[in-house]
């Protein structure tokens, strides 16, 4: 028997939770953990164009652990999402190589003078929305956490992971030879 994609049970505007329960499409854990999934997204859009390998060797395991995150937002049992912390690796030791990764971009990198205007090479213009995506998400965990317990890796996580991604694009734009265009 082949599994079908639909199965009609969110016609009426609601979804199912991982673990159970069920939620309005619009309840903030759907819009959290929908801003992560979008997030995935374009950071595989951005790792498609331009293939740059040490930027995409960083990119890769961030969107599984992005998958991790999402699944976590989606369990409202605090037994299931400890589980699912523990299968995730989200860490004060994966916040430091993030921030490694960080501190090896900015190595290559001008020191900032002025604002930078979002754009350069496709590589890093995807980066940058990428980075205004994670912004978003962040702001959607950090919404849910005012009703529900979301344990603060998370949300460092993604604040760290704005910073690596605004640094990713600057070091694309380098690595191409385009130069940046500041505010």
């Amino acid at each position: 028997m082949t599994l079908k994609i639909y199965t009609r049970t969110g016609d009426e505007g609601d979804t199912g939770l991982f673990g159970g329960g069920r939620v309005s499409k619009d309840h903030p854990r759907v819009e959290a953990y929908g801003d992560i999934d979008e997030l995935n997204a374009i950071i595989g859009q951005a790792r498609s164009v331009e293939m740059m390998p040490r930027i995409d060797e960083v990119l890769a395991p961030i969107q599984r652990d992005l998958f991790s995150i999402g699944a976590l937002l989606a369990t409202p049992d605090l037994e299931k999402m400890r589980e699912q912390m523990a299968k995730a690796r989200i860490s004060d030791e994966r916040i430091r190589q993030m921030e490694q990764s960080i501190d090896d971009g900015e190595s290559e990198l001008e020191p900032l003078k002025a604002f930078i205007m979002p754009g350069g090479t496709p590589k890093a213009a995807a980066l940058h929305v990428a980075r205004t995506v994670c912004r978003r998400a962040e702001r959607a965990v950090v919404r849910l956490q005012r009703d529900v317990e979301v344990p603060q890796v998370v949300i460092i996580y993604l604040n760290r992971l704005s910073d690596l991604l605004f640094v990713l694009a600057r070091v694309a734009n380098r690595r191409a030879g385009a130069g940046e265009v500041t505010w």
